[in-house]
């Protein structure tokens, strides 16, 4: 049987900063000609929040949801052990997130129920800001923009001053270099010249 939904990124991944939420956005691709009802589960329910966590995915199309890990008082083992499952089911037509049960998942009378386990990958956060989630939220994969992930250099528009404005600011700094007190020259600031070259843990459902 045709996989229901593909799910990207295969990872959750996450910047860990103490007291800063971290998000990931979850893309979900129905490429069958059924309309699919989908419900997310955690092993840590009280660190995650899924917005929604339960939804219908149309024939042939793309459904979208933001998992949120809540800001942590202290810095959290890196290795960590958190899992999510996707689980989804075809359901009828007109059916519409309101209508999805959790006996919808139950696997009983031969009913085809996906379930697809992702684990959590958390990330030391960036050295520059211009590696920052685009508004707090970290997109991956081949759909996305991986801003995140970016070489810095690619990311980073500089501007260069003409090698004649660098010659004269130097030639101006030494200029008016003075002495200090004691006869020693104080220190000039090249700094403008210089910078130019899973798994048995049980998953919990998440409330709505």
């Amino acid at each position: 049987m045709t996989q229901l939904l593909e799910i990207l990124p295969k990872e959750l991944k996450f910047i860990v900063e103490v007291k800063k939420q971290s998000s990931c956005l979850i893309q979900l691709t129905n490429n069958t000609h059924h309309n699919v009802a989908f419900k997310v589960k955690t092993t840590s329910p009280k660190k995650y929040s899924v917005r929604p966590n339960v939804g219908i995915v149309d024939p042939k199309s793309t459904f979208e949801f933001v998992v949120t890990m809540q800001a942590q008082k202290v810095a959290p083992d890196m290795a960590c052990r958190d899992k999510f499952l996707i689980q989804s089911t075809i359901v009828p037509v007109g059916t519409t997130e309101k209508d999805i049960t959790p006996s919808m998942f139950a696997k009983d009378n031969g009913k085809h129920v996906e379930e697809v386990k992702m684990r959590v990958a958390l990330i030391s956060p960036p050295e520059s800001p211009v590696l920052s989630p685009i508004n707090g939220v970290l997109k991956q994969g081949p759909f996305f923009e991986p801003s995140v992930l970016k070489d810095p250099v690619e990311n980073r528009v500089e501007i260069l001053a003409p090698p004649q404005t660098i010659a004269k600011r130097c030639t101006e700094k030494s200029d008016k270099r003075k002495k200090s007190a004691h006869g020693i020259p104080t220190p000039i600031c090249c700094y403008d010249c210089a910078n130019q070259y899973h798994g048995g843990i049980p998953f919990t459902s998440l409330n709505t």
